[in-house]
């Protein structure tokens, strides 16, 4: 993509389109309500939609950068066996594997990065929906737990950013067996009484919201996203009723306490600034101001 595309809006294809231009990477659909918008806006406004408010998927590098206030170091996640069931079914696992790391650049679906929140040092973890839709398996509870450790080590808060379709089924019971693990640490943490967020996006379902996802000292929810264990057409399959509307959804979760508060992504930096702050130290005046459960 040419420079000139950054800051002007294609009107003129054949001035200003290179041979790499295309309409796909200039603009970007609203996957709620269709809207067209300019990459470079998209960009600006987080990926949420200016038309619907829609929340749409963050790469890991772009949660962190929303999160942090500036820098941040990235931790290294322990190695795992790889494949060690030699699973396949209509394609090898591990060639799963080899598609999803040369599709997003990463090891797998859990990163660890260490930076300040509104000045406050913070271990982040972020589990990236583009890695096999989030899945849960060894490396990812790997890094859950590696996360865990660092605020330990550095007596800090700890955040877990949740985004998953469940356990990964390639990995059997040793994927299943990250739920308990994960749930260990987290107990470490508030031994140590360590702050332990959640925020949960669109979508985290299954094993997630059956272990860590579900265990934070607050729970926060970014608008609209899907929360949940089984999801809703295999509920409203087995009961065979219809479910209600907005079922699952966070405003649906905040209204029957589910989740403590949903924050819109514009907002989320600075909530947890305060919510870490209070969390800290209840007693100074900066985290007594309140922080409303539907920002």
């Amino acid at each position: 993509m040419n420079w000139i595309k950054n800051f002007v809006r294609p009107k003129f294809e054949s001035v200003f389109r290179g041979k790499d231009d295309t309409e796909e990477n200039l603009w970007i659909n609203c996957t709620e309500c269709g809207e067209m918008i300019f990459h470079r806006d998209m960009d600006d406004l987080g990926k949420v939609c200016p038309g619907c408010d829609h929340h749409m998927r963050l790469s890991t590098k772009e949660r962190f950068e929303l999160l942090f206030d500036s820098s941040y170091d990235l931790v290294d996640s322990p190695e795992v066996p790889v494949d060690p069931l030699k699973f396949k079914d209509q394609k090898r696992y591990i060639d799963r594997l080899k598609d999803a790391r040369n599709k997003t650049g990463m090891r797998d679906a859990v990163s660890i990065g260490v930076g300040d929140i509104s000045g406050v040092e913070t271990v982040v973890v972020v589990q990236d929906f583009a890695f096999m839709g989030g899945s849960l398996g060894m490396a990812a509870g790997e890094a859950v737990i590696r996360g865990g450790e660092t605020a330990l080590e550095k007596n800090c808060p700890f955040i877990v950013v949740a985004a998953a379709g469940g356990a990964r089924m390639q990995e059997g019971i040793m994927s299943l067996m990250q739920m308990p693990r994960t749930t260990v640490i987290i107990q470490e943490l508030r031994d140590r009484g360590l702050p332990y967020i959640v925020i949960l996006t669109d979508p985290t379902t299954g094993g997630v919201t059956a272990s860590y996802g579900m265990l934070g000292d607050v729970h926060i929810a970014e608008p609209g996203a899907l929360i949940g264990f089984a999801g809703p057409r295999v509920i409203q399959d087995t009961i065979n009723e219809k479910l209600p509307e907005g079922f699952q959804r966070a405003e649906y979760l905040l209204e029957h306490g589910m989740v403590d508060m949903v924050v819109h992504r514009h907002k989320l930096a600075e909530t947890l600034g305060r919510l870490l702050r209070l969390l800290i130290d209840p007693q100074s005046s900066q985290a007594k101001q309140a922080v409303p459960a539907g920002e």
